[in-house]
């Protein structure tokens, strides 16, 4: 348990240095220029950084009881097949969900996409590689 806590932290801190880099580069600022109206003027860095600290201890709790009925048989596939479906809830919906009820600029959904792919893929290898491996019958598995 104390191994997923920390590999949850260490997932938080790779999505808090990743939304840096994706999120804070001159060409995300230009394409996102769109949202500059709407958008805080500062944010808070403690608040950010528990909000992804903690998400990164919640993908780590999922993995850990989805693994088993990912598809892959290394455990780089399996966090691999995890990160394409943590994109697919958490990137794909929320773009689709903006193009339907926005006038954002399809650059801004496409970035969105290819940066959330990015991010979930790098940090989901990372928990997948991270995590030691759990064996039938271990941990109270089903057998």
């Amino acid at each position: 348990m104390l191994r997923q806590i920390v590999v949850g932290l260490g997932a938080g801190a790779a999505f808090l240095i990743l939304d840096g880099i994706l999120n804070g580069n001159p060409l995300a600022r230009e394409v996102y220029a769109v949202y500059r109206p709407i958008a805080r003027s500062s944010v808070s860095m403690v608040a950010g950084s528990l909000v992804d600290l903690a998400y990164g201890v919640i993908l780590v709790a999922l993995f850990v009881t989805l693994r088993h009925c990912l598809p892959g048989r290394t455990k780089l596939a399996k966090g691999l097949s995890f990160g394409a479906l943590v994109w697919f809830l958490r990137v794909v919906m929320r773009v689709a969900g903006e193009w339907v009820i926005t006038t954002v600029p399809p650059s801004a959904h496409v970035y969105s996409l290819v940066a959330g792919l990015v991010q979930a893929l790098l940090v989901a290898g990372l928990i997948a590689l991270l995590l030691p491996e759990q064996h039938a019958g271990a941990g109270g598995g089903s057998g």
